[in-house]
């Protein structure tokens, strides 16, 4: 008796064992947020097709977030922290400024594959007429900020560039605005000039970069 008692509890943790572990609730509905505010955008998403897309019950939705904007929302937020976390690193490597310039603008292509720009695009049209988003959507771009003045400052010391009227603050506002009228055309089909801008801003880093302080490169 004893035997089968120790042979059914082995049997049982056995099964146990061998059930998968199913994704934390949270993480797939962020997961298949994001998915989803890449394929349809924010209109196109319901609370039920969310919560199929994330293999979940729809009520978990409200439990863990709240509301589908707050979800949205953490979405844009958990996917920000990868990529700045990413530019950061960039940025502070030990290389030359012209070849960070070129690595992030080789990262704008890779943020148009991967869906980011898409997903912040989708939350800064959703805050338009949510006047409650606002203040989070601004976080964001506050974070995006403060990896672009480090670096900017950083490049315009190392250039002995006196900016004059476009001091760092100047300058880093020209350039997020630069970027985002790009992403916003790319996403609705317009190419028209922005490889001619862009080989023009890199035939410029090349003059800045031969004549900085230090000779031929940083």
């Amino acid at each position: 008796m004893a035997v089968r008692a120790s042979g059914t509890r082995v049997r049982e943790e056995a099964s146990i064992r061998d059930v998968p572990v199913k994704a934390d609730p949270r993480q797939a509905l962020l997961d298949a947020a994001e998915r989803l505010l890449v394929a349809v955008g924010h209109a196109g998403i319901t609370t039920r097709g969310l919560a199929r897309e994330a293999g979940v019950n729809q009520g978990l939705v409200h439990y863990y977030f709240g509301s589908m904007e707050n979800l949205f929302l953490a979405t844009l937020e958990r996917f920000t922290e990868r990529v700045i976390e990413r530019q950061r690193a960039m940025y502070q490597a030990d290389m030359p400024f012209i070849d960070k310039w070129r690595t992030a603008m080789r990262y704008m292509d890779e943020d148009l594959a991967s869906g980011y720009q898409k997903v912040w695009l989708e939350l800064q049209a959703l805050a338009w007429n949510r006047r409650e988003l606002r203040a989070s959507v601004a976080r964001v771009n506050a974070e995006w900020r403060s990896v672009l003045t480090e670096a900017f400052e950083d490049a315009m010391r190392g250039y002995g560039v006196d900016g004059g009227d476009f001091g760092v603050d100047a300058i880093v506002s020209l350039i997020m605005t630069f970027n985002e009228g790009i992403i916003l055309e790319r996403h609705s089909g317009i190419f028209d000039g922005q490889r001619e801008l862009l080989d023009a801003i890199d035939r410029w880093l090349v003059r800045l970069e031969s004549g900085s302080p230090g000779g031929e490169g940083r």
